[in-house]
């Protein structure tokens, strides 16, 4: 077998490219997999960082992971005097969903966070869905994930849709702080958790986000967070408006959300 010199010197390669190749394509690995732990754990400093990807066979520096958090703007959030506390001792909330039928709008909402890969960075991006419809009610695009993250459309949902009878999320440091429940609570809104590594608890904003970054993040390869939030919007509307859903009888989420009980019937019939 001829070593990797002679192999380049027979197709007339130049070897630093495949050297450069390799680190480019070990450094993006390294990034997404210190932002899945990011999306996760927030308030984890590097160190925790670190062991964690040791944890999970991902072998690097201390000081490699410290590089990568600052290079992306991935701070660690700790929580702001008087208004929430320690993750650790945040109130969790029973999930209340077991065995409940969802049969009509705005009974239950879902709300979970993911991150989008730009050419440039990171961005993330909270989304608030209806349930019956799968209508995306509202959501919220940074490059910071803190808990305005998420509230902000919750208040914008609020405000636009009315209140839902359940929202369910999972147990994020965001979803369970003082500021964030505290909207529920003063809406009426009953508080509705996964219980922990139980993501098909919120099966139905996986789904969506899993159609968001196949149908429209991966295609458009977003460089920069403005552009990025200039074509989700437009995703949005498409999926609100024109694209058809095999579990609503090829209906549109906006064709359930507004078409009353007619509607309902034969999307589901």
């Amino acid at each position: 077998m001829l070593s990797l010199k002679a192999q380049c010197e027979a197709l007339g390669v130049n070897r630093t490219s495949l050297y450069y190749e390799r680190r480019t394509k070990d450094e993006t690995f390294l990034e997404e997999e210190i932002v899945k732990i990011y999306v996760a754990r927030p308030f984890y400093g590097y160190r925790r960082v670190h062991n964690d990807l040791k944890n999970n066979n991902v072998i690097t520096g201390l000081k490699k992971v410290r590089n990568i958090r600052k290079k992306l703007n991935l701070k660690t959030l700790y929580p702001k005097p008087n208004t929430s506390v320690p993750n650790k001792e945040h109130e969790k909330y029973p999930y209340l969903l077991k065995n409940v039928e969802i049969t009509r709008v705005n009974q239950l909402w879902e709300t979970d966070i993911t991150y989008l890969k730009l050419k440039i960075g990171f961005a993330f991006l909270s989304v608030i869905i209806d349930v019956l419809s799968r209508k995306t009610l509202s959501y919220n695009i940074s490059n910071t994930m803190d808990v305005e993250l998420c509230a902000r459309p919750l208040r914008e949902a609020i405000e636009k849709y009315g209140t839902p009878e359940i929202l369910n999320s999972d147990q994020g440091s965001q979803l369970t702080s003082l500021e964030y429940t505290n909207i529920s609570k003063e809406n009426g809104i009953r508080i509705s958790m996964n219980s922990r590594g139980r993501a098909l608890d919120n099966v139905f904003i996986e789904r969506f986000f899993r159609s968001l970054k196949y149908e429209d993040i991966y295609l458009k390869k977003y460089e920069t967070l403005s552009e990025a939030k200039e074509g989700i919007e437009k995703y949005f509307n498409f999926y609100n408006s024109e694209r058809g859903h095999q579990s609503l009888n090829y209906k549109t989420p906006d064709e359930v959300y507004y078409g009353g009980e007619s509607s309902l019937r034969d999307a589901t019939a």
